[in-house]
């Protein structure tokens, strides 16, 4: 049986306004868990950028790359355009994701 294979574009805010950062995927649960516990060194680290705000959903890793190029490419305004589109208050999805 062929699983469908799920690759998730994100982005984790330091707070409300603060500090983004936008990766890409194919285990989002996990992946934020990283960020969250500080287990990869580099820029979520060392700026505490740990809040899921953000994420997107697709079949293709090449699609998914794509978008993530495309959201880092953009101003800042944008960004926080995107994110309050459908979470005005910036709460942690992450939360909503992994309740336990």
């Amino acid at each position: 049986m062929n699983q469908r294979k799920n690759y998730y574009v994100y982005i984790l805010a330091s707070k409300r306004n603060g500090t983004l950062y936008i990766g890409v995927t194919n285990s989002l649960i996990r992946r934020i868990y990283e960020h969250k516990q500080n287990l990869i060194a580099g820029f979520t680290k060392k700026y505490g950028v740990h809040n899921l705000v953000y994420y997107e959903t697709y079949d293709s890793i090449d699609t998914a790359i794509a978008r993530e190029k495309e959201i880092k490419k953009w101003r800042r305004k944008p960004k926080i355009d995107l994110i309050e589109k459908d979470n005005l208050n910036w709460r942690d999805l992450y939360k909503e994701l992994n309740p336990a």
